[in-house]
């Protein structure tokens, strides 16, 4: 049996009603928390809004009856001093989308200058600054365009703790030690998957998220620093669900949730320290969550198990794939 202490999800999408009770329960799960982004339509940028939406998530716990927390952001806009004084209690991050770049972004910021009397307060008052870290360039280069971005933010608000969310390309990872305020998270996907599994062979819309997936060398590197146990890199999945009829239209997010721990367990099979590491303690040291997040272990087993081939209206990523490794609670 394979017990893990409190994981968590540092980047995940629930999305709202409906589609919310239909995949929220496969997180729950899995993991006793998960933060929660905020790019919902309209955007999550209110008090109001915030506590709602919580709301609305722990409506879905509580029929689950277990221990969960969800760790709220805000999306970025130019908030006063008041507000996000007022705010810093109910929220765990702010989450800056460059304008356009990807799903409901179209509010992002335009210009990071903009923003930095926000950035001003978010160091003084210790709020973190989540960052989905891509231009509007070619596809397969728009992170590594954006590598600068985190470099000019870095020096300039060194005491910010930065997140440079679901990196996925090798040159991001060596950016990630050149200061000491950024911090990372990679994805299930990127971790397996390259952009062979996506148009290798015939066209996947399932596998089709922001950033886009990389190549074999990208991927190699990712698995590298994850198995060696980075203290800077946390696990998020940014799991991302679209309707079916969406997905084939385009939308880009794959829906990780129902086989993240399955699937994580196979690719660690036996260093199980190091699956703790990268779903647990890597995050609740940086960020000191162990007063915040419940006090709850996740146990797998060794027992075939078979991924759900559609969760509601939506296809999760390896859809019908028999897994090793069972979660049981």
């Amino acid at each position: 049996m394979v017990v893990i202490d409190r994981p968590v999800d540092m980047h995940l999408h629930l999305r709202t009603g409906k589609m919310l009770e239909q995949v929220a329960p496969a997180t729950i799960s899995q993991f006793v928390g998960a933060v929660v982004m905020p790019n919902l339509n309209p955007p999550v940028e209110t008090r109001e809004q915030v506590e709602e939406y919580r709301q609305e998530i722990e409506k879905v716990v509580a029929q689950k009856g277990v221990s969960f927390i969800p760790l709220m952001t805000l999306f970025m806009k130019n908030y006063s001093e008041r507000e996000l004084k007022e705010l810093k209690s109910l929220i765990f991050s702010i989450k800056l989308y460059p304008k356009g770049v990807t799903t409901n972004s179209e509010q992002g910021v335009a210009g990071i200058e903009r923003i930095y009397p926000v950035l001003e307060i978010m160091e003084e008052l210790d709020i973190p600054l989540s960052i989905h870290g891509e231009t509007d360039g070619f596809i397969l280069e728009r992170e590594r365009e954006f590598a600068e971005v985190y470099r000019k933010l870095a020096r300039r608000f060194p005491r910010l703790k930065i997140i440079m969310e679901h990196i996925s390309t090798a040159h991001l990872l060596g950016v990630l030690d050149e200061y000491p305020n950024l911090y990372g998270t990679i994805t299930l996907h990127h971790l397996l998957l390259t952009l062979d599994d996506l148009i290798g062979n015939r066209l996947n819309p399932h596998h089709f998220c922001k950033p886009v997936l990389k190549t074999p060398a990208d991927r190699e590197a990712l698995q590298l620093v994850v198995k060696r146990g980075h203290p800077k890199i946390m696990f998020g999945s940014d799991s991302a669900p679209h309707r079916l009829e969406d997905k084939l239209r385009g939308a880009a997010g794959i829906f990780s949730a129902p086989i993240l721990l399955p699937a994580l367990a196979e690719f660690f099979e036996g260093d199980w320290e190091g699956l703790q590491r990268f779903v647990s303690n890597n995050a609740r040291q940086i960020f000191q969550l162990d007063p915040i997040l419940p006090n709850r272990q996740i146990k797998l087993v060794e027992e075939k198990w078979r991924a759900p081939y559609i969760v509601g209206e939506v296809v999760p990523m390896e859809a019908g794939k028999v897994f090793k490794y069972r979660v049981v609670n």
